[in-house]
């Protein structure tokens, strides 16, 4: 059990807790820090990039789970030395996010600190919340998009290797249309901000099921993390309507297992824990 899971464990009474946010009464409550020296180095991005990519991450949390984000609150703590200029630069970021999903942002806090840190909470409404624990035996596994380039890109970053502006390191790509229409279809689900991997463990974990692969998966892809895809189980009777809806929306589909009896777990190390 790796530190992340012994806390939450502390908590595991509370029901709410366990997902990408916690659904209650209408309303999923989601939160992610994104800590500079912890999630990126100031000389790896603008203060824009920086804002916006911190609004990104907690808004892909609302949006797997079936919630469309509604408001947020910054708690954000400046470094002393940052100027007017960079404060303009910080919010332009918060609220291109904010602009492009419709959200308001509705208070939070600011403390003076030694390094950029932020946190923020996203208030998300929903009907219909998708959970993690939802996989049943034979469902199956499928993630979007193409895993492995945040890694390459991070490694990158760390050897002082530029990487392309586009780098979805830097502006993560969230499919929210097509995971809206297609999640009456869908049996549990989550981001993969961690890796394939890790985020597997927690979807075998909530759901109580193991994995059979259809393929080896290279640990380049299955440990990148920072990637913002949606891992989704689905019952199989509903390929062909999820294949036509990604189809629809040009998004990529990658099916590599189905849920079978047992438990799964990685011997793949996280980066985060």
């Amino acid at each position: 059990m790796n530190k992340e899971e012994f806390f939450i464990k502390q908590f595991s009474g509370n029901k709410v807790i366990g997902d990408d946010g916690a659904f209650i009464d209408g309303f999923v409550y989601s939160m992610d820090a994104f800590f500079e020296n912890v999630h990126f180095k100031k000389e790896w991005m603008t203060l824009k990039q920086i804002a916006y990519k911190s609004m990104i991450v907690n808004i892909s949390d609302a949006i797997v789970m079936n919630a469309i984000p509604m408001y947020a609150l910054l708690s954000v703590a400046i470094p002393k030395s940052y100027s007017n200029e960079d404060l303009e630069e910080l919010s332009k970021g918060f609220k291109k996010a904010a602009r492009e999903f419709g959200i308001q942002i509705i208070g939070g806090d600011t403390i003076s600190n030694e390094k950029l840190d932020i946190s923020i909470t996203i208030i998300s409404k929903t009907k219909n919340p998708i959970y993690r624990s939802g996989i049943k035996k034979g469902d199956l596994l499928c993630y979007t998009g193409t895993l492995g380039l945040c890694k390459r890109d991070l490694e990158f970053l760390f050897q002082n290797k530029p990487i392309s502006k586009n780098s979805k390191f830097l502006k993560p790509k969230l499919n929210a249309e097509f995971f809206y229409e297609v999640a009456p279809l869908i049996t549990a689900s989550m981001d993969i901000s961690d890796g394939l991997f890790f985020e597997l463990e927690k979807l075998s974990l909530a759901s109580k099921v193991g994995f059979e692969f259809f393929h080896e998966i290279d640990d380049d892809i299955g440990t990148s993390g920072e990637e913002y895809e949606i891992l989704f189980s689905f019952d199989a009777k509903n390929l062909d309507k999820i294949k036509k809806i990604a189809l629809k929306h040009k998004v990529k589909l990658n099916i590599f297992a189905k849920a079978i009896k047992g438990e799964y777990r990685t011997d793949a190390k996280n980066h985060h824990f």
